[in-house]
């Protein structure tokens, strides 16, 4: 049954050709921006910044512009919306666990994004700044299994967002505070080793760095098999989370007679 939600859901985003190519072309365009901004903010610092220097910089922005599309890191609001339609009401009659046939869907709309949206952002940076990166497999292969990871991750950060369909009317206000504090946190716009402190102690706090910093990390190899361990620790807790979300809100629809 997994294997054929997989493939069906990259069959659904494999339709979507057009739609991948302006994503990938986006990304490269602001891959441009943001590398030639963290570079600049690099050469400020005298040349190196907390453990980065000019290559090295540019090389986690090429790599999170790579990430973005087959991490998700944007919105998410299709159980949302069929929460609010009473479609869930069929995913509820099936035998099939909703939220991890969500998730294996998920992962093979990642599997697809993979190679369309996260290619030509490395291609593009390899021509223009240049990227270091190791030249042993081993960082290639945890790496692989730690984007596997950040994009289930992503999965259910997006999954318990949308769970507040349940209880509220709209998901624009949760899923704004949502991508608003997860952009930030993750180290999308600036590496999370740059960050101060006490906002490096609160991004600790949450699983938002497993979903960028963690795989740029372990791709760039600057970290191993303690951030993989790090990230499948939260994703078990965020997945037995929004297990127990989902039973409570379909309890509730149970209650109300929806």
């Amino acid at each position: 049954m997994w294997p054929t939600l997989f493939v069906l859901g990259f069959r659904r985003w494999s339709a979507y050709r057009t739609a991948t190519l302006a994503g990938a072309f986006t990304n490269c365009v602001f891959g441009l921006i943001r590398s030639a901004v963290l570079v600049a903010v690099v050469g400020t610092a005298g040349g190196a910044l907390a453990g980065y220097d000019r290559s090295t910089a540019a090389t986690y922005v090429w790599l999170g512009q790579a990430l973005i599309g087959p991490v998700q890191l944007f919105g998410w609001g299709e159980l949302a919306q069929r929460v609010r339609t009473g479609d869930i009401a069929i995913d509820l009659a099936r035998p099939a666990d909703p939220m991890l046939a969500y998730l294996a869907a998920d992962l093979g709309r990642a599997t697809f994004a993979l190679l369309p949206r996260g290619l030509p952002p490395l291609v593009v940076g390899a021509l223009v700044t240049g990227l270091a990166l190791p030249h042993a497999l081993a960082p290639y292969a945890l790496g692989l299994a730690s984007v596997a990871l950040a994009t289930a991750l992503s999965f259910a950060c997006r999954w318990l967002v949308n769970l507040s369909a349940f209880w509220l009317l709209d998901l624009r206000g949760p899923m704004t505070l949502y991508l608003v504090v997860s952009g930030v946190l993750c180290g999308l716009i600036v590496p999370v080793h740059w960050f101060p402190g006490w906002l490096a102690a609160i991004a600790a706090a949450t699983p938002f760095p497993s979903m960028v910093q963690a795989p740029t990390d372990v791709l760039m190899g600057r970290s191993g098999p303690q951030t993989l361990a790090v990230q499948a620790l939260w994703l078990a807790g965020l997945l037995a989370a929004g297990r127990a979300g989902f039973a409570l809100g379909a309890r509730r629809l149970v209650i109300q007679g929806g």
